[in-house]
């Protein structure tokens, strides 16, 4: 009996094999055997209808004469999962399309190796958060091999072809699954991906390309950055040979300043002033991190007031943020006759 592939599918006769590709994958998640609710037939039928309408020869051929023109010969040499060849000859690699299908990707050629990422605090004084600084930091971390250039290889000396990769910096493992024999490519383990192996190894790092040592590294804090922020530094974390080094992170410690409190862009400073100020104006200086200002208390000010500064606040996406100035009354706790006595003349009451 003769099979539609194209309704096994779910896709048009015109679709291109990008959407038999795409129809497949679909189907193959869905239904596969490993799944909770996967069904092993219908997965068989779609590795079927596959195999055949993934191969442009195999589908004009099916075209022409249909699913019968493949009964009886299987497809193809090897016999996998279902009695379907999965060695990927004839058709893609199926376990190209599995490694992308459940989460593995598919790669071409070797991965470049990575160093790892270093993470580093740094403590700053509240002013030095507001305006920027450019601090000095010491690391000792793994550098590239000065002597060798991190190729790991002694100066000089001859290159040969790695064995274990033939030069291509990828190892490739076969392993039979279920679903047939699917391959794993990794980065070489003895070139790592270069293809390369010096004939004699650097005397200095041993071949490792890279080397413990000191580093000191200038750090530019940007203006407004705020407790707990990062600072990314790229290309500063530890080397590897024949790879791209990590990242440097610096998380920034503000430290708390008795004058000053911050909320997002804007500083907070507290003031306190006597009753006679209060009730009848004056000028007084106020700290801010500028340097000292003059501010006008009008008279008839209540405690807990709030003045504000503009401009002198912190850096932010729409240009400086304000200070605000809270005032505190103080009321006097000890007087003397004198004065009793002349507030009880003025008997001040609200």
């Amino acid at each position: 009996m003769s099979k539609d592939y194209y309704n096994i599918l779910g896709v048009d006769k015109s679709a291109s094999q990008d959407e038999i590709k795409k129809a497949f994958r679909k189907k193959a998640h869905k239904y596969h055997p490993d799944k909770e609710h996967g069904d092993e037939e219908k997965f068989k039928e779609a590795n079927e209808a596959y195999q055949v309408l993934g191969d442009a020869q195999k589908r004009q051929k099916y075209d022409q004469f249909g699913s019968a023109a493949f009964n009886g010969g299987g497809f193809g040499g090897g016999q996998g999962f279902g009695g379907f060849d999965f060695s990927g000859q004839g058709f893609e690699d199926l376990g190209d399309i599995f490694g992308d299908l459940f989460g593995g990707g598919r790669r071409r050629g070797p991965k470049t190796p990575r160093g790892n990422d270093i993470q580093v605090d740094l403590d700053l004084t509240f002013k030095e958060s507001v305006f920027g600084t450019e601090r000095d930091i010491e690391l000792t971390k793994t550098s590239n091999c000065e002597r060798c250039g991190a190729t790991g290889g002694e100066p000089g000396a001859k290159v040969d072809t790695c064995g274990t990769c033939n030069g291509s910096g990828v190892q490739v493992r076969a392993h039979r699954t279920v679903i047939g024999v699917m391959q794993q490519k990794s980065t070489c383990s003895d070139c790592r991906g270069t293809g390369e192996i010096p004939s004699k190894s650097c005397t200095n790092c041993h071949g490792q390309g890279v080397e413990k040592k000191k580093k000191k590294l200038t750090v530019q804090v940007p203006a407004g950055v705020d407790h707990g922020a990062v600072l990314r530094v790229r290309g500063e974390g530890e080397a590897v040979k024949a790879g791209k080094p990590g990242d440097l992170f610096v998380r920034l410690h503000v430290r708390p300043d008795e004058r000053f409190e911050r909320q997002g862009d804007t500083i907070i400073s507290y003031e306190k002033i006597g009753f006679t100020q209060a009730a009848l104006g004056d000028k007084i200086d106020v700290e801010t991190v500028d340097g000292t200002v003059e501010l006008k208390i009008p008279s008839g000010t209540q405690s807990g007031a709030q003045f504000r500064l503009r401009g002198k606040g912190v850096d932010g996406p729409r240009g400086r943020g304000d200070q605000i100035v809270v005032v505190g009354v103080i009321t006097p706790k000890k007087l003397s006759k004198a004065q009793k006595k002349l507030l009880e003349e003025l008997d001040l009451k609200e």
